[in-house]
């Protein structure tokens, strides 16, 4: 019964498992890496996939999603695959309609402005009829992997979804959807119990589908205050967390590392330690020893390079990255930046970085 729990779709076996052992607090021989947006407009042969194609459409055809998910790995000696997608989808699932506009980023058609907005919304979503492309593109690239390395797959958190419902896009204040937890504040919490529903379904969608690790991104945890974020991020995390282990035990999956990447909630360190999850991803502006002593010895870590940090030369990002081991420690810890890689990166100085923890972390395991 255990090795069909393992692979329910025949999956290749899995030759470096250094990332998911280093999730579950097991000793590697060198710390694992990964890169958020490793899938992403810095690599020629990623603009040259999706050349003229819409994005959500992109994020709508496995074959495309398997592709670009893969391209990051033949280039670098990654630790980790992420799905290609977009948080976005769960929004889409929802009934709202997204658009990318060029220059603009995603654009919602019709925002929701006021409360009876939500009446709009799909109050039930079957997540394999409106997500289940993600779940097709995650078991393809599963198959494509051959078991080089684990896949991961995500979702928006509750709070970040909504916040761009309500804003219909990026916001540098998110005064409007911060409106709402001030003067509608029964509403919102509706709307986020819809949202953790939803994407507790979805996440469990994907572990059947084979992923094999899960990523929540609270990317807009910094615009909330730590009451705010007690009161109206930090429930739904946890709640996530615990529903998705429950119902992977009960639907005999098997019990995925889960992360929580809560950017800018430095104020929240130590809430997130205890809210279920294996890994707590962080961004730059904390001091490695400084998120240790919060987050105490049985968590992992995952982080947290300035991303700006890749267009210093090589021999200085190699400085950097070592001294970000040893700050950490090689062990429970995976190596990361502190958010996605941008545009204009080149691709030879993420490799640098990622050549850079394998070797430093190699030699200060000997020594």
């Amino acid at each position: 019964i255990c090795s069909f729990v393992h692979s329910p779709k025949g999956f290749p076996k899995l030759k470096n498992d250094t990332f998911l052992r280093a999730a579950r607090g097991e000793e590697t021989e060198h710390t694992p890496v990964w890169c958020m947006r490793q899938a992403g407009r810095y690599l020629p042969e990623f603009r040259e996939t999706r050349a003229g194609q819409d994005f959500f459409a992109t994020c709508r055809s496995p074959k495309l999603c398997c592709e670009l998910t893969l391209q990051p790995l033949r280039r670098f000696p990654l630790d980790a695959a992420i799905i290609f997608s977009d948080i976005l989808v769960v929004p889409q699932a929802l009934g709202m309609e997204v658009v990318m506009v060029p220059g603009k980023g995603p654009t919602f058609t019709e925002p929701l402005k006021e409360v009876e907005d939500l009446l709009k919304l799909r109050q039930k979503v079957d997540v394999t009829a409106e997500l289940g492309y993600v779940f097709q593109a995650i078991t393809l690239t599963r198959h494509k992997l051959e078991g080089r390395v684990p896949l991961i797959g995500f979702s928006g958190a509750p709070w970040t979804l909504m916040s761009y419902m309500i804003e219909g896009g990026g916001s540098t204040t998110m005064a409007k959807a911060k409106s709402w937890l001030y003067r509608h504040p029964e509403a919102s919490h509706r709307l986020l119990q819809l949202l953790a529903d939803v994407i507790t379904d979805y996440l469990v969608g994907q572990v059947a589908a084979g992923a094999q690790a899960l990523q929540l991104f609270e990317s807009h945890a910094g615009h909330l205050g730590p009451e705010q974020f007690q009161d109206f991020a930090l429930p739904y995390i946890r709640d996530i967390a615990q529903a998705v282990k429950s119902r992977l035990k009960e639907e005999a999956l098997p019990l995925v590392p889960m992360i929580i990447f809560a950017k800018d909630a430095h104020y929240a360190l130590r809430d997130l330690a205890r809210a279920g999850y294996e890994v707590v991803g962080l961004d730059w502006t904390i001091r490695p020893q400084e998120a240790r002593a919060q987050t105490g010895k049985d968590i992992t870590l995952q982080g947290n390079l300035d991303p700006c940090a890749l267009y210093a030369p090589k021999e200085k990002i190699g400085e950097l990255v070592k001294k970000m081991l040893e700050g950490f420690g090689t062990q429970r810890y995976i190596a990361n930046l502190g958010h996605g890689l941008y545009p204009d990166m080149s691709p030879e100085h993420v490799g640098a970085f990622v050549e850079a923890v394998h070797a430093h972390s190699r030699h200060i395991n000997k020594h």
